[in-house]
């Protein structure tokens, strides 16, 4: 990776304020540092130094510096790698969020094939939506009347009671529609045939990107090893895990009294305490719940009252099909209608598109069809809910039970991470790259067993998508999948998703190497409730001998 010329610091510390003086943080540090005028330490001849200072001691300099930490980890995952729980300021070495030469159109995606299929996927969509919205007659967005309203503020905690008429809804797409797309995805000026690197990978993804291998994984995820206490590890070869536990916890604790997002980020990596998990996310997210969040959570909620949307209905639907129907998440049905109606309001997801190969649809207002100055985004937040989308939120009901917390918790877990997963990109936490790093671990570390299911019609790939475009929510048990998602939180990237996905398939190779069929091999992976996340992760990282 290479090194921001000198002026190339200036510029990302510039950048990164520019974002800040639009944030509320900024507001509420003029406010403290005026009112910090009024406290007799506070001396004429020293005023810069005694506010800096004063900023210091009660706390806002933290604040702020976690503040600058999530807008590093938002850019690029490598620069908030490098600052360490020991760094107190950004080093004088990382790249440019964006440098001046850099297009607009490259912040998103920087090949122009991958921007293509993203936008020929996105017209796909808002043609299903669009014809879904013609054959049932029903507009796109529309005012509810009084009586509805009223309605729907009283039933607003029990929105799981209500069993609306939804048959004639269908899902915008599933993951399977997204796959047939990456399959198809190909390089116009690379002929693979001609790249020794290549050319013998055997999988569904066929557009060559840079993903790591064994090594380099062990590297990259080296708290992971087997010599290092993990949570949820029975049997650490060092230290007794009940031992272990209670000191990890008593970091932990510590950490949360630092209120230091990159150091809560490095604890992480171990795994978190279910006691501290809730509040540990929440740091290293910057999430601390002002008064004007909640305020804004309302307006959000008032919003969902007044205005009908199609988009409502797909909610409805995907949460009845999904999440409605698992042994762990039904009895957060009523939160998940809150978070996801909310969610399909909030324009400030729109910020997330700078960096997001996507685009967000927009629709006219009636009787203005092709007039870009009546164009408006639709829905508000330019996200079309697709099968399994409730299922990002539902782990998240566990840790946080007030509607606020737990919507601000899951919008900034999704604009860092989830889009990722059903966007087309070459980014490493990409859907692509994680199919790709999925299919060479497998040909490379398993290769019988890679062979044996493409001759069978089996590609490995058709099995572990799902897992994967939905963070493996709703197929391991819940402490499991937090447990997974600690990491993604602690090592900034998704590309675990892609190291446990292998290290089923490597769990279960004796029975997948007897399955004569599609439907056998998918029968034997049929129920991953029982597995644990880090013996897995660990014997495939460290003890193949790879």
């Amino acid at each position: 990776m290479l090194a921001a010329p000198d002026g190339g610091l200036s510029l990302t510390i510039a950048q990164i304020v520019e974002r800040l003086k639009g944030s509320g943080l900024h507001a509420q540090l003029e406010r403290q540092a005026r009112l910090s005028l009024h406290n007799p330490e506070i001396k004429l001849q020293s005023l810069k130094e005694d506010i800096k200072e004063f900023l210091k001691t009660s706390g806002w300099e933290k604040k702020l510096q976690n503040a600058v930490y999530r807008e590093i980890s938002m850019v690029d995952s490598d620069i908030a790698s490098s600052w360490t729980v020991k760094s107190r300021f950004i080093k004088s070495r990382f790249p440019l969020p964006c440098p001046p030469s850099v297009p607009p159109e490259h912040m998103k995606e920087s090949l122009a094939y991958m921007r293509k299929a993203q936008g020929n996927w996105e017209k796909r969509i808002l043609k299903s939506l669009n014809s879904m919205c013609t054959e049932l007659g029903i507009p796109l967005s529309q005012k509810r009347s009084p009586n509805e309203q009223k309605e729907l503020l009283n039933k607003w905690n029990e929105m799981g009671t209500d069993e609306p008429d939804l048959s004639h809804f269908r899902p915008v797409y599933a993951p399977k529609d997204f796959l047939e797309v990456l399959m198809n995805l190909r390089n116009p000026n690379y002929d693979t045939s001609e790249q020794s690197n290549f050319r013998n990978h055997l999988g569904l993804i066929q557009v060559p990107l840079n993903v790591k291998d064994i090594p380099e994984l062990k590297e990259y995820f080296s708290e992971l090893d087997l010599n290092i206490g993990q949570m949820d590890i029975d049997d650490s070869a060092h230290v007794p895990p009940e031992l272990f536990e209670n000191e990890h916890v008593r970091i932990g604790q510590k950490v949360l009294m630092e209120q230091d997002s990159a150091a809560a980020q490095q604890y992480v990596r171990q795994g978190c305490p279910n006691s501290l998990r809730a509040e540990l996310w929440a740091l290293i997210l910057n999430i601390s719940s002002q008064p004007e969040d909640i305020l804004y959570y309302e307006q959000l909620k008032s919003n969902v009252i007044q205005h009908d949307l199609l988009v409502d209905s797909l909610i409805y639907k995907d949460v009845k099909l999904t999440a409605s129907n698992d042994d762990y998440y039904f009895v957060f049905e009523d939160y998940l209608y809150q978070v996801l109606l909310c969610f399909s309001r909030d324009t400030s997801v729109l910020e997330h598109f700078v960096y997001n190969s996507a685009t967000p649809p927009k629709s006219y207002i009636r009787g203005k069809l092709g007039m870009e100055q009546y164009a408006v985004f639709y829905p508000p937040n330019g996200v079309i809910p697709f099968h399994g989308f409730s299922m990002y939120v539902a782990p998240l009901c566990f840790l946080y039970n007030e509607p606020s917390k737990l919507y601000q918790i899951f919008r900034e877990i999704y604009v860092r991470y989830f889009f990722r997963l059903h966007s087309i990109s070459s980014h490493s936490s990409g859907i692509v790259s994680l199919c790709l790093l999925f299919e060479s671990l497998l040909q490379t570390h398993l290769p019988q067993l890679f062979y044996h299911l493409r001759e069978i019609g089996a590609q490995p790939l058709r099995i572990s998508f799902k897992w994967m475009v939905r963070a493996f929510s709703g197929y391991l048990a819940t402490d499991q999948l937090l447990l997974l998602w600690d990491r993604i939180l602690g090592y900034n990237s998704l590309e675990i998703l892609a190291v446990l996905a292998a290290a089923v398939f490597a769990f279960r190779a004796g029975n997948l190497m007897e399955v004569t069929s599609l439907a056998a091999a998918e029968a034997v992976l049929a129920d991953l409730s029982t597995l644990k996340v880090m013996p897995l992760l660990q014997i495939f990282l460290f003890a193949t001998g790879s």
